[in-house]
Protein backbone atom coordinates (compact mmCIF):
# COMPACT_ATOMS: atom_id res chain seq x y z
CA UNK A 1 0.00 0.00 0.00
CA UNK A 2 1.23 3.13 -1.10
CA UNK A 3 1.87 6.55 1.60
CA UNK A 4 -1.04 8.34 -0.16
CA UNK A 5 -3.32 5.28 0.88
CA UNK A 6 -2.30 5.10 4.42
CA UNK A 7 -2.22 8.77 5.19
CA UNK A 8 -6.12 8.06 6.62
CA UNK A 9 -6.76 5.60 8.54
CA UNK A 10 -11.07 5.99 7.84
CA UNK A 11 -12.23 6.06 4.43
CA UNK A 12 -13.21 10.07 3.39
CA UNK A 13 -16.29 8.81 1.91
CA UNK A 14 -17.32 8.20 6.03
CA UNK A 15 -16.75 12.06 6.79
CA UNK A 16 -19.41 12.84 3.87
CA UNK A 17 -23.42 13.65 4.61
CA UNK A 18 -26.20 12.74 3.07
CA UNK A 19 -26.84 15.75 1.25
CA UNK A 20 -23.08 15.54 -0.36
CA UNK A 21 -23.78 11.99 -1.08
CA UNK A 22 -26.63 12.96 -3.28
CA UNK A 23 -25.07 15.86 -4.46
CA UNK A 24 -22.51 13.19 -6.08
CA UNK A 25 -25.43 11.70 -7.44
CA UNK A 26 -27.03 14.95 -9.43
CA UNK A 27 -23.85 15.19 -10.53
CA UNK A 28 -23.43 12.17 -12.41
CA UNK A 29 -26.56 12.26 -13.42
CA UNK A 30 -26.72 15.48 -14.85
CA UNK A 31 -23.71 14.60 -17.15
CA UNK A 32 -25.30 11.61 -18.49
CA UNK A 33 -28.29 13.36 -18.70
CA UNK A 34 -26.37 16.32 -20.61
CA UNK A 35 -24.29 14.14 -22.88
CA UNK A 36 -27.52 12.65 -24.11
CA UNK A 37 -29.14 15.76 -25.18
CA UNK A 38 -25.71 16.24 -26.78
CA UNK A 39 -25.87 13.53 -29.12
CA UNK A 40 -29.17 14.62 -30.17
CA UNK A 41 -27.82 17.71 -31.03
CA UNK A 42 -25.32 15.86 -32.77
CA UNK A 43 -27.74 13.76 -34.94
CA UNK A 44 -29.41 17.31 -35.65
CA UNK A 45 -26.15 18.46 -36.86
CA UNK A 46 -26.40 21.19 -34.29
CA UNK A 47 -23.08 20.12 -33.06
CA UNK A 48 -20.28 21.52 -34.58
CA UNK A 49 -17.45 19.18 -34.80
CA UNK A 50 -16.93 16.17 -32.61
CA UNK A 51 -18.48 14.66 -29.93
CA UNK A 52 -16.91 13.09 -27.35
CA UNK A 53 -19.13 11.15 -24.80
CA UNK A 54 -17.70 9.55 -21.04
CA UNK A 55 -20.54 7.40 -21.04
CA UNK A 56 -19.24 4.51 -18.39
CA UNK A 57 -16.46 7.05 -17.00
CA UNK A 58 -18.72 9.51 -15.16
CA UNK A 59 -17.72 8.20 -11.79
CA UNK A 60 -14.13 9.20 -12.49
CA UNK A 61 -14.79 12.75 -13.07
CA UNK A 62 -17.51 13.30 -10.79
CA UNK A 63 -15.54 11.17 -7.55
CA UNK A 64 -12.31 12.82 -8.09
CA UNK A 65 -13.28 16.52 -8.79
CA UNK A 66 -15.41 16.27 -5.73
CA UNK A 67 -12.38 15.67 -3.29
CA UNK A 68 -11.06 19.01 -4.26
CA UNK A 69 -11.23 22.17 -2.21
CA UNK A 70 -12.82 24.96 -3.90
CA UNK A 71 -11.65 27.32 -1.18
CA UNK A 72 -8.05 26.60 -1.43
CA UNK A 73 -8.20 27.49 -4.64
CA UNK A 74 -7.61 23.97 -6.38
CA UNK A 75 -7.58 23.52 -10.19
CA UNK A 76 -8.18 20.93 -12.89
CA UNK A 77 -6.79 19.85 -15.93
CA UNK A 78 -9.79 18.52 -17.65
CA UNK A 79 -10.05 15.75 -21.01
CA UNK A 80 -12.44 15.64 -23.47
CA UNK A 81 -14.43 12.77 -20.98
CA UNK A 82 -14.27 15.00 -17.73
CA UNK A 83 -17.18 17.48 -18.05
CA UNK A 84 -18.35 15.85 -15.17
CA UNK A 85 -15.21 17.28 -13.33
CA UNK A 86 -15.65 20.92 -14.55
CA UNK A 87 -19.44 20.67 -13.59
CA UNK A 88 -18.04 20.18 -9.80
CA UNK A 89 -16.01 23.31 -10.29
CA UNK A 90 -18.73 25.27 -11.59
CA UNK A 91 -19.56 24.74 -15.24
CA UNK A 92 -22.73 24.93 -16.09
CA UNK A 93 -24.51 23.24 -19.26
CA UNK A 94 -25.73 25.87 -20.98
CA UNK A 95 -21.85 26.66 -21.58
CA UNK A 96 -20.81 23.07 -22.45
CA UNK A 97 -23.77 23.49 -25.24
CA UNK A 98 -23.21 26.61 -26.44
CA UNK A 99 -19.09 25.62 -26.95
CA UNK A 100 -20.41 22.59 -28.63
CA UNK A 101 -22.50 24.40 -30.85
CA UNK A 102 -19.89 27.08 -31.60
CA UNK A 103 -22.07 29.87 -30.49
CA UNK A 104 -21.35 33.41 -30.12
CA UNK A 105 -22.56 33.68 -26.03
CA UNK A 106 -20.14 30.72 -25.78
CA UNK A 107 -16.90 31.30 -23.58
CA UNK A 108 -14.93 31.31 -26.17
CA UNK A 109 -17.53 32.87 -28.47
CA UNK A 110 -17.50 30.54 -31.11
CA UNK A 111 -13.31 30.27 -31.23
CA UNK A 112 -13.02 26.62 -29.62
CA UNK A 113 -15.17 24.12 -29.00
CA UNK A 114 -16.20 21.26 -26.52
CA UNK A 115 -14.47 21.48 -23.56
CA UNK A 116 -11.73 23.32 -24.74
CA UNK A 117 -12.08 26.66 -22.59
CA UNK A 118 -10.81 28.09 -18.80
CA UNK A 119 -12.43 29.91 -16.30
CA UNK A 120 -9.09 30.11 -13.28
CA UNK A 121 -11.20 31.94 -11.22
CA UNK A 122 -13.90 28.73 -10.85
CA UNK A 123 -10.51 26.47 -11.37
CA UNK A 124 -9.89 24.86 -14.66
CA UNK A 125 -8.33 24.71 -17.90
CA UNK A 126 -9.49 23.45 -20.77
CA UNK A 127 -6.80 21.13 -22.69
CA UNK A 128 -4.41 22.37 -24.98
CA UNK A 129 -4.07 18.58 -26.18
CA UNK A 130 -4.95 15.43 -24.68
CA UNK A 131 -1.36 13.77 -25.38
CA UNK A 132 -0.09 14.42 -21.65
CA UNK A 133 0.65 17.78 -22.51
CA UNK A 134 -1.56 19.84 -19.56
CA UNK A 135 0.70 17.98 -17.01
CA UNK A 136 3.83 20.26 -17.38
CA UNK A 137 1.41 23.54 -17.95
CA UNK A 138 0.04 22.46 -14.08
CA UNK A 139 3.00 21.91 -12.95
CA UNK A 140 3.98 25.16 -13.71
CA UNK A 141 0.90 26.56 -11.70
CA UNK A 142 1.59 23.92 -9.07
CA UNK A 143 5.08 25.43 -8.82
CA UNK A 144 4.04 28.84 -8.87
CA UNK A 145 1.60 28.30 -5.72
CA UNK A 146 4.27 26.25 -4.14
CA UNK A 147 6.28 29.13 -3.94
CA UNK A 148 4.00 31.78 -2.80
CA UNK A 149 2.82 29.03 -0.03
CA UNK A 150 -0.54 28.71 -1.32
CA UNK A 151 -2.58 25.89 -0.34
CA UNK A 152 -4.07 24.75 -3.98
CA UNK A 153 -3.69 21.38 -5.23
CA UNK A 154 -3.40 20.93 -8.83
CA UNK A 155 -5.26 17.80 -10.39
CA UNK A 156 -4.64 16.65 -13.48
CA UNK A 157 -6.11 14.40 -16.02
CA UNK A 158 -4.90 11.75 -19.01
CA UNK A 159 -5.91 9.05 -20.58
CA UNK A 160 -3.72 6.00 -21.05
CA UNK A 161 -2.53 6.61 -23.92
CA UNK A 162 -1.30 9.94 -22.96
CA UNK A 163 0.87 7.99 -19.60
CA UNK A 164 3.12 6.45 -23.13
CA UNK A 165 4.21 10.00 -24.23
CA UNK A 166 7.14 11.87 -23.32
CA UNK A 167 4.97 14.85 -22.18
CA UNK A 168 4.53 12.06 -19.82
CA UNK A 169 7.04 10.91 -18.59
CA UNK A 170 9.06 14.77 -18.26
CA UNK A 171 6.32 16.06 -16.29
CA UNK A 172 6.08 13.44 -13.85
CA UNK A 173 9.66 12.96 -13.37
CA UNK A 174 9.62 17.08 -12.80
CA UNK A 175 6.45 16.81 -10.38
CA UNK A 176 8.20 14.50 -8.31
CA UNK A 177 11.38 16.09 -8.22
CA UNK A 178 9.95 19.31 -6.69
CA UNK A 179 7.45 17.39 -4.56
CA UNK A 180 5.07 19.62 -6.18
CA UNK A 181 1.25 19.49 -5.06
CA UNK A 182 -0.06 17.60 -8.21
CA UNK A 183 -2.62 14.85 -8.66
CA UNK A 184 -2.50 12.67 -11.75
CA UNK A 185 -5.37 10.70 -12.73
CA UNK A 186 -4.87 8.03 -15.42
CA UNK A 187 -8.09 7.36 -16.75
CA UNK A 188 -7.53 3.99 -17.86
CA UNK A 189 -10.35 3.15 -19.78
CA UNK A 190 -8.66 0.11 -21.96
CA UNK A 191 -8.16 1.87 -25.16
CA UNK A 192 -6.09 5.05 -26.90
CA UNK A 193 -8.42 5.79 -29.39
CA UNK A 194 -8.51 2.36 -30.80
CA UNK A 195 -5.06 0.63 -29.51
CA UNK A 196 -5.83 -1.48 -26.39
CA UNK A 197 -3.07 -0.67 -23.41
CA UNK A 198 -1.73 -3.86 -23.98
CA UNK A 199 0.13 -3.00 -27.40
CA UNK A 200 1.16 0.48 -25.58
CA UNK A 201 3.09 -0.24 -22.60
CA UNK A 202 4.69 -3.34 -20.91
CA UNK A 203 3.52 -2.93 -17.32
CA UNK A 204 0.54 -4.74 -16.64
CA UNK A 205 -0.96 -1.70 -14.29
CA UNK A 206 -0.18 1.89 -15.22
CA UNK A 207 0.06 2.33 -11.55
CA UNK A 208 3.31 0.65 -11.47
CA UNK A 209 4.91 3.77 -13.43
CA UNK A 210 4.60 5.49 -9.95
CA UNK A 211 7.74 3.54 -8.54
CA UNK A 212 10.18 4.47 -11.32
CA UNK A 213 8.96 8.44 -10.88
CA UNK A 214 9.53 8.14 -6.75
CA UNK A 215 5.86 8.86 -6.22
CA UNK A 216 2.59 7.79 -4.66
CA UNK A 217 0.76 5.43 -6.59
CA UNK A 218 -3.26 3.98 -5.75
CA UNK A 219 -5.06 1.76 -7.90
CA UNK A 220 -9.09 2.32 -8.05
CA UNK A 221 -12.07 1.05 -9.20
CA UNK A 222 -13.11 4.01 -11.83
CA UNK A 223 -16.90 2.64 -12.23
CA UNK A 224 -16.70 3.68 -8.14
CA UNK A 225 -17.95 6.80 -7.60
CA UNK A 226 -17.30 6.82 -3.72
CA UNK A 227 -13.57 4.90 -4.40
CA UNK A 228 -12.69 7.44 -6.43
CA UNK A 229 -13.63 9.78 -4.21
CA UNK A 230 -11.76 8.02 -1.46
CA UNK A 231 -8.14 7.59 -3.55
CA UNK A 232 -8.14 11.63 -4.68
CA UNK A 233 -9.11 12.66 -1.27
CA UNK A 234 -6.54 11.17 -0.03
CA UNK A 235 -4.05 12.06 -2.15
CA UNK A 236 -5.02 15.81 -2.59
CA UNK A 237 -4.38 15.90 1.42
CA UNK A 238 -1.16 14.33 0.94
CA UNK A 239 0.04 17.21 -1.84
CA UNK A 240 -1.69 19.78 0.26
CA UNK A 241 0.74 18.76 3.73
CA UNK A 242 3.76 18.38 1.56
CA UNK A 243 3.62 15.10 0.75
CA UNK A 244 4.12 15.62 -3.52
CA UNK A 245 2.32 13.63 -6.02
CA UNK A 246 0.43 10.73 -6.50
CA UNK A 247 -0.22 9.20 -9.57
CA UNK A 248 -4.48 7.33 -9.49
CA UNK A 249 -5.07 4.93 -11.92
CA UNK A 250 -8.61 4.51 -12.37
CA UNK A 251 -9.90 1.02 -14.01
CA UNK A 252 -12.62 2.15 -16.10
CA UNK A 253 -14.55 1.98 -19.71
CA UNK A 254 -15.77 3.97 -21.94
CA UNK A 255 -18.98 2.12 -23.62
CA UNK A 256 -18.92 4.65 -26.24
CA UNK A 257 -16.83 4.91 -29.07
CA UNK A 258 -13.99 7.29 -28.93
CA UNK A 259 -16.29 9.47 -30.65
CA UNK A 260 -19.88 9.41 -31.65
CA UNK A 261 -18.45 8.97 -35.55
CA UNK A 262 -16.18 5.80 -34.44
CA UNK A 263 -18.40 2.31 -34.41
CA UNK A 264 -16.11 1.12 -32.00
CA UNK A 265 -15.92 -2.21 -34.40
CA UNK A 266 -12.73 -2.71 -32.66
CA UNK A 267 -13.64 -3.42 -28.94
CA UNK A 268 -15.37 -7.20 -28.37
CA UNK A 269 -18.60 -7.02 -27.91
CA UNK A 270 -18.76 -9.09 -24.94
CA UNK A 271 -16.25 -6.31 -23.34
CA UNK A 272 -18.91 -3.65 -23.39
CA UNK A 273 -21.18 -5.90 -22.26
CA UNK A 274 -19.21 -6.52 -19.42
CA UNK A 275 -18.68 -2.99 -18.51
CA UNK A 276 -22.16 -2.14 -19.41
CA UNK A 277 -23.22 -4.28 -16.21
CA UNK A 278 -20.70 -2.10 -13.86
CA UNK A 279 -22.52 1.43 -15.08
CA UNK A 280 -21.18 3.87 -12.80
CA UNK A 281 -24.23 5.36 -12.71
CA UNK A 282 -26.62 2.59 -11.91
CA UNK A 283 -24.04 1.54 -9.51
CA UNK A 284 -24.45 4.58 -7.19
CA UNK A 285 -28.65 4.87 -7.55
CA UNK A 286 -28.08 1.09 -6.36
CA UNK A 287 -25.95 1.75 -3.29
CA UNK A 288 -27.74 5.07 -2.70
CA UNK A 289 -31.19 3.02 -2.45
CA UNK A 290 -29.71 -0.01 -0.48
CA UNK A 291 -28.24 1.95 2.34
CA UNK A 292 -31.44 4.07 2.69
CA UNK A 293 -29.70 6.98 1.79
CA UNK A 294 -32.58 8.10 -0.92
CA UNK A 295 -35.30 6.31 -2.25
CA UNK A 296 -36.05 5.83 -6.15
CA UNK A 297 -38.56 8.48 -5.60
CA UNK A 298 -36.12 10.97 -4.85
CA UNK A 299 -33.83 10.18 -7.62
CA UNK A 300 -36.62 10.11 -9.70
CA UNK A 301 -37.36 13.94 -8.83
CA UNK A 302 -34.03 15.05 -9.01
CA UNK A 303 -33.76 13.44 -12.76
CA UNK A 304 -36.90 15.32 -13.51
CA UNK A 305 -35.45 18.25 -12.07
CA UNK A 306 -32.47 17.74 -14.22
CA UNK A 307 -34.21 17.60 -17.38
CA UNK A 308 -36.17 20.75 -16.54
CA UNK A 309 -33.55 22.57 -16.56
CA UNK A 310 -31.54 21.22 -19.69
CA UNK A 311 -34.95 21.62 -21.37
CA UNK A 312 -34.43 25.44 -20.88
CA UNK A 313 -30.56 25.18 -21.61
CA UNK A 314 -31.04 23.40 -25.04
CA UNK A 315 -33.72 26.14 -26.23
CA UNK A 316 -31.54 29.19 -25.21
CA UNK A 317 -28.55 27.62 -26.86
CA UNK A 318 -30.44 27.17 -29.45
CA UNK A 319 -31.53 30.40 -30.05
CA UNK A 320 -28.02 31.67 -29.50
CA UNK A 321 -26.86 33.21 -33.07
CA UNK A 322 -23.63 31.83 -34.76
CA UNK A 323 -20.55 34.42 -34.70
CA UNK A 324 -20.54 37.37 -36.54
CA UNK A 325 -17.80 36.23 -38.99
CA UNK A 326 -15.95 39.70 -38.67
CA UNK A 327 -15.27 39.05 -34.94
CA UNK A 328 -12.72 36.33 -36.32
CA UNK A 329 -10.40 39.51 -35.91
CA UNK A 330 -11.00 40.51 -32.25
CA UNK A 331 -8.60 39.45 -29.64
CA UNK A 332 -6.12 38.30 -32.13
CA UNK A 333 -3.16 40.45 -30.26
CA UNK A 334 -3.45 41.20 -26.91
CA UNK A 335 -3.96 44.41 -26.00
Amino acid sequence: MSAAAETLSVAPQAMLSREQKVEIYRYLKLTRLLEERLVNLYRQTKVIGGLYRSLGQEGTAVGSAYALDKSCNDMIAPLIRDMGAMMVMGATPREMLLQYMAKRDSPTRGRDLQIHYADLKRGFVGPISHLGDMLPVFNGIALASQMRKEPRVCLVYMGDGASSTGAFAEGMNFAAVKKLPVVVIVENNGYAYSTPTSRQMAVEQIVDKAIGFGVNGIRVDGNDVLAVYDATKRAVDLARAGGGVTLIEAVTFRIKGHAEHDDQKYVPKELIAEWSARDPVVRYENYLIDSSIADRAELDAIAKEISAHLDDAVADAEASPMPDPESALEDVYAK
